[in-house]
């Protein structure tokens, strides 16, 4: 190790280091992560810093989707305002939007504009993406050569008049061009023609405007996205995804081969429509905030790796046209200012649902720095880059408007009491000192692609085993759940990881946990709708439920009828719903069965059920974890 003193060392109890926490002494040299060592090691520094018991060392968060809209709108939002409010939030790098900002960045001398606004004002480190309008393609190898991070494009109109959408084939065209440099393209994705069709009526009711943005129109869109994505070749990426209808198009996509990543936002999984008040249009964005059957959708989505990060979508605007039309959604300008407030915010909701800090630094860091290609962003490493984040992960803090530190006071967290405090960012090993912007321009170098190897960005999808094998335990249990909610059975699976083929996982799944204890079965069933009825709820088991009983649902009234006596009548004699296989079963080979299966004894019928359970639990993980 070399001798001379550390420029910083840093003292944490609990710094996040390869995923996990750990008491360890990190030292700081030239803006680079030089040395991490056991805490006690005493590393020697020019500044020491200890941090308080209650303090975690996180790394900075990359936000790969933010809106400052200078120069041209810089009455929005500004480099200055927007950088101070990443900063004040734990977020060290950001990447900026081609729109708002007037020129958009959609031309190497528009690129030049942009990056001469920013110049002196940065208090993080600031990439930019491109942006794809019709007429623009000849524009994207050279907006490449230039260091752009990808191109943006939209399927419908964006708001404002000189970044036009592009149709499907536009699109299509883009992605050709973008295969050959090994790009990305990054699409808003709704419809234009089913947003078209919908009803407009205006006014206050958040109901009517969430109608005005289907989600049919984002389901439609990211179908396209697909299908372009795999027939170019292309990395493709869903923007601010709220449509959790989507979530099996975008995992089978992937299944198949197709390079496909996707993000969604602080707000859709913090919101919900049903809390949104009438004419509060501080809440409006598009795609909309959708219910909150939705929001746990997406939550499952991200539990499970079908989503990949968790980004801001920082779009801010003037008071006047946020408030446009006095409450009426239609008019008011769409765009939620949370670029300061992320962290505590996806937090808050995630430590309330058993998720760990862990994986939600995970999602706001390590997965936005490799989207973007960024290979010392993102994680705190020996060669990586000294930004870094000082938070108290239990303290609390009631959200005031008036003190953010973007452009205008508007927002709909104002008032909102939240878990997480950011107490210091540190940029390249040096706090944050609003009075110094020091931060820097980031340009994309990318790899070349000598033997079709992909750039350090390409967020390379695995199999669905190997992901399995590869995700932290719990992340396993949880994609483990739908398939089978007993604790015993999951973790046992779970811990038994690598597996060497899906016939070895398929294998274990029809052994582990065995026997199923009584309440345990007890448990399961109560997760499985009678048969003959749809499974109700959102979540992916009822959703399987209703799969596997497809040819189950029966036309014939009078078959009907017998079913719903059948199954009453089970569960008289005893005391629990009739369960069987139902896949591949037609409703009156299920009833045969049924009727078969009361005249069992109680040992025999509990056999049977254990049985059963058994089976379609391995169902369901082969078909789940099937290439």
């Amino acid at each position: 190790m070399n001798a001379r003193p550390f420029d910083r060392v840093l003292r944490a109890r609990r710094a996040l280091v390869d995923g996990a926490f750990a008491a360890v002494e990190l030292g700081v040299r030239d803006g680079v992560v030089a040395a991490i060592a056991p805490l006690g090691a005493e590393l020697e520094g020019a500044e020491v810093e200890t941090l308080a018991d209650d303090e975690v060392l996180l790394p900075g968060l990359v936000d790969t989707h933010v809106h400052v809209d200078e120069p041209g709108r810089t009455e929005w939002e500004g480099f200055a305002s927007a950088t101070r409010a990443a900063a004040a939030g734990g977020v060290t790098t950001i990447i900026d939007m081609p729109l708002n900002s007037i020129p958009p960045t959609v031309s190497v001398a528009a690129l030049a504009v942009k990056r001469a606004a920013a110049e002196g004002q940065l208090a993080v480190d600031v990439g930019f993406w491109g942006g794809i309008v019709p007429g623009s393609l000849d524009e994207i190898e050279p907006l490449v050569a230039e260091g752009v991070f990808g191109f943006k494009c939209f399927l419908l109109p964006s708001g404002v008049p000189e970044f036009p959408p592009v149709s499907a084939d536009e699109m299509e065209a883009a992605m050709g061009r973008i295969a050959a440099l090994d790009s990305l393209l990054i699409v808003h994705a709704e419809d234009a023609g089913l947003i078209e069709g919908a009803p407009h009526p205006g006014g206050p009711a958040y109901a009517d405007f969430l109608a005005s943005r289907p989600r049919a129109a984002e389901d439609a869109a990211i179908a396209a996205v697909i299908s372009g994505a795999e027939r170019t070749g292309a990395r493709a990426h869903v923007l601010h995804l709220s449509s959790a209808d989507s979530l099996g198009r975008i995992a089978d996509a992937r299944a198949a081969g197709v390079r496909l990543s996707v993000e969604t936002c602080p707000h859709y999984l913090t919101l919900s429509a049903e809390d949104v008040p009438a004419g509060a249009t501080a809440f409006k964005c598009c795609p909309p905030i959708r219910e909150q059957s939705n929001r746990d959708a997406l939550w499952q989505g991200l539990v499970e790796g079908v989503i990949d990060l968790v980004v801001s979508d920082h779009s801010p605007a003037t008071p006047e046209l946020k408030f446009a039309g006095d409450g009426d959604f239609e008019l008011a300008w769409g765009g939620i200012a949370s670029l300061q407030l992320g962290l505590p915010l996806v937090w808050t909701e995630a430590r309330r649902r058993g998720i760990g800090l862990e994986r939600v630094v995970r999602w706001m860091s390590e997965r936005p720095a490799e989207l973007v290609g960024l290979p010392t962003k993102g994680r705190i490493a020996v060669g990586a880059d000294a930004d870094l984040v000082v938070f108290a992960p239990e303290a609390g803090f009631t959200v005031d408007a008036a003190s953010l530190q973007h452009r205008h006071p508007v927002s709909p967290y104002d008032g909102r009491e939240l878990t997480g405090v950011v107490r210091r960012t540190l940029l390249a090993g040096v706090p944050v000192d609003r009075g110094r912007p020091r931060g820097r321009m980031l340009r994309h170098e990318p790899v070349p692609l000598e033997g079709r190897r992909q750039h350090n960005g390409t967020m390379r999808q695995p199999g669905p085993l190997e992901w399995f094998n590869g995700a932290d335990r719990d992340e396993a249990i949880a994609s483990l759940r739908p398939c089978l909610d007993l604790a015993r059975w999951c973790e046992e699976l779970a811990d038994a990881r690598p597996f060497a083929s899906l016939d070895d996982l398929v294998r274990a799944a029809g052994l582990a946990a065995s026997p199923f204890t009584e309440a345990e079965i007890a448990q399961a069933l109560g997760d499985h709708p009678r048969i003959g009825e749809r499974a109700a709820g959102a979540g992916e088991s009822a959703e399987l439920s209703r799969g596997e009983q497809a040819g189950v649902d029966p036309t014939d009234a009078e078959l009907a009828r017998a079913l719903a006596e059948g199954n009453a009548a089970y569960e008289r004699r005893f005391g629990r719903v009739f369960l069987i296989r139902a896949a591949g079963r037609s409703a009156r080979d299920i009833l045969e069965a049924l009727e078969a299966r009361l005249g069992n004894d109680d040992a025999d019928e509990a056999a049977i059920v254990a049985e059963q359970l058994r089976e379609i639990a391995v169902l369901r993980v082969k078909g789940r974890f099937s290439p």
